[in-house]
């Protein structure tokens, strides 16, 4: 196995928190169990997907206000909050109370973009502005500056018996530079850095001036930190699909194997006029994804990562994966796991 230039500083995951539409509440109390069982294991972070009409989580700020009553140490991330379905002002709210019942360990990741589906679900969500919405990073830079403190309101003071604040409350310190961007493009690379943000990367990228998914991987990571204020130490964050079968049973390899093998094609070049690149699920012994690890340009630009578990397996799947990752793979990079 290569050695490493330095060890693997955080591990965390990510879920997507399937549910199923006629008992929603057991997907639900899956995905915390699973994050308090990632506590447990000494992960650093644990992070949930962000899913609109689907059977996945909708609320995933609601759903770590949750976890933050189950834990006491775990960071808990969104990646990501699709900014085009939010109120900044709002959402600044919600990250904020998160942040404080959690004792500071909200990791809040958003993007930009319209809404997905946006002509069919416009009329739902903005039926008098749908036209005027701005869905550029404009937004993020509002949410930022009322994260950050700056006023929301022009009046502060006293009336009658109430008393008002100019700014978003409750404030959370230091949330601010908790705030993650993700990425799939050079430009909201850069723009990230620019606005001094961390930075996710995923196993998703579009193919702009490689086809090569590691090395679109690493143009974005150098380009992020060329423009961060901390240079080499700004944050970053890998996020690939990966299921280590150490204490995988014969059944549970050969679905993983097959699950993998179903996803491989569209692992083979750019997808559809966006041309996206998605990086191939590392299946494999621990010893083995290290391997592959060490040799992924993209892995060697950083030292903390989020592996997203695989999206319609079964808990006890996510049990066995977690536990491989946190007692034989995390090790395998360097990596120990956080006392409680």
């Amino acid at each position: 196995m290569p050695i490493p230039s330095r060890p693997l500083r955080k591990l965390g995951f990510l879920t997507i928190g399937l549910f199923d539409r006629a008992d929603p509440r057991a997907g639900h109390e899956s995905t915390l169990e699973i994050i308090r069982l990632g506590e447990d294991l000494g992960f650093d972070s644990a992070w949930v997907r962000h899913r609109h009409l689907q059977y996945g989580i909708s609320s995933p700020v609601a759903v770590l206000a949750a976890a933050s009553q189950r834990t006491s140490r775990i960071e808990l991330g969104t990646a990501v909050i699709p900014l085009g379905w939010e109120n900044p002002l709002r959402l600044a709210e919600d990250l904020a109370t998160v942040d404080v019942l959690s004792g500071g360990r909200l990791n809040p990741g958003v993007s930009v973009g319209p809404p997905m589906h946006y002509d069919t679900v416009r009329d739902a969500l903005y039926p008098d502005t749908g036209d005027a919405e701005d869905f550029s990073y404009r937004r993020v830079e509002r949410l930022l500056d009322l994260v950050a403190g700056k006023p929301a309101s022009d009046f502060r003071g006293i009336e009658g018996f109430e008393e008002f604040s100019e700014r978003v409350e409750p404030h959370a310190t230091g949330l601010r530079d908790r705030m993650w961007y993700g990425g799939a493009t050079l430009r909201s690379a850069q723009w990230a850095g620019e606005h001094g943000m961390n930075l996710l990367t995923s196993s998703v990228v579009k193919a702009e001036e490689d086809e090569d998914f590691a090395a679109v991987q690493v143009s974005h990571v150098r380009a992020f930190r060329a423009r961060h204020p901390q240079g080499e130490q700004a944050r970053v964050s890998q996020g690939l699909v990966v299921i280590p079968t150490d204490g995988a049973s014969r059944d549970q390899r050969a679905r993983y194997a097959a699950y993998a093998e179903k996803r491989t094609p569209r692992t083979r070049g750019p997808q559809g006029p966006a041309r996206l690149m998605f990086a191939p699920d590392l299946v494999g012994t621990a010893e083995q994804i290290a391997e592959q690890l060490y040799v992924h340009a993209a892995f060697r630009e950083v030292d903390e990562v989020a592996f997203a578990l695989p999206f319609s397996f079964e808990h006890d799947d996510y049990v066995q994966i977690l536990t491989d990752m946190a007692t034989r793979l995390g090790p395998a990079l360097g990596w120990r796991p956080r006392a409680a």
